[in-house]
């Protein structure tokens, strides 16, 4: 469906509109086209359309693993800013999983809804990657680099970890994990459970989220939304367009030739950030 499914019913003040948004991938600023997953520059259009209607609510269906801290942020900030400036209140719906990113985009709504057994949390940040210099080694390829700036081969994948670079890396995901920390407590303020810890990392199932304030409770889209807008209410699925060949199943880089290394490093990371959550 798109949005203009429910434009109709505006002339129908009796009748509720409710954008249901999916946020559905990893988080990122992938340039690879017919890449999937979650970017500010991919949903703007959407999110932009979809505040202008003046709906009765904005609601967000949120299954993401986290990814990229800045287009989360990015996102989140965005979906505040339209939400303040039309008078929209906005509602999250956690569906197998809202961790790290995922969870950071789930509090840019008003109030944050689970299934018991949802992924929450992971309010931390995480650098990964990949040592390769033993595989180029192996099969006899040479590493050639030259740099002007002793730090300009920081943390180069195909070069042997430098004491000195994991030092500067953590130098810099410690105030990165303070922006994540300051935003969930900008956002869920007092009803976050003072006496825990919350901000380690860890994740729990809905139920215990709970418990812990990180969300407002247990419930699902459909009927929560007719709880607060009645019967009535017209819910409209929005989601970001996929190319052509992906809503036949078909991979870009298996299907049409361009795979490329970079392509299955990112395909590699994103099915890791997954399986952190068994999914």
């Amino acid at each position: 469906m798109s949005i203009r499914d429910y434009i109709p019913a505006r002339f129908n003040r009796q009748i509720p509109v409710v954008p249901l948004i999916r946020l559905d991938g990893a988080i990122g600023a992938s340039a690879r086209p017919g890449a999937q997953g979650l970017s500010d520059k991919a949903l703007a259009p959407l999110l932009e359309r979809a505040f202008r209607k003046k709906p009765a609510a904005i609601a967000l269906a949120i299954n993401s693993p986290g990814g990229s801290p800045v287009q989360s942020s990015l996102i989140a900030a965005r979906i505040r800013r339209l939400a303040e400036e039309n008078g929209v209140p906005v509602h999250a719906f956690v569906e197998d999983v809202a961790a790290s990113g995922g969870y950071w985009l789930a509090c840019a709504a008003d109030d944050i809804w689970a299934d018991p057994a949802s992924i929450v949390g992971s309010i931390g940040v995480i650098s990964a990657g990949f040592g390769l210099q033993g595989f180029i080694e192996k099969h006899g390829i040479e590493r050639r680099m030259h740099t002007a700036g002793k730090s300009k081969s920081f943390m180069d994948p195909f070069s042997a970890e430098k004491p000195a670079d994991v030092k500067r890396l953590k130098a810099l995901l410690e105030p990165m994990h303070d922006i994540f920390k300051d935003w969930v407590r900008a956002r869920r303020g007092d009803k976050l459970d003072a006496k825990h810890d919350l901000f380690t990392g860890e994740f729990w199932l809905g139920r215990q989220a709970t418990e812990f304030g990180l969300i407002d409770g247990c419930a699902h889209a459909v009927p929560k939304l007719k709880e607060l807008y009645g019967e009535k209410v017209r819910i409209v699925p929005l989601g970001v367009a996929r190319p052509w060949y992906r809503r036949f199943g078909m991979g870009l880089g298996a299907d049409l030739g361009a795979a490329t290394a970079g392509a299955m490093i990112d395909a590699a990371e994103e099915r890791a950030l997954w399986q952190r959550y068994g999914l």
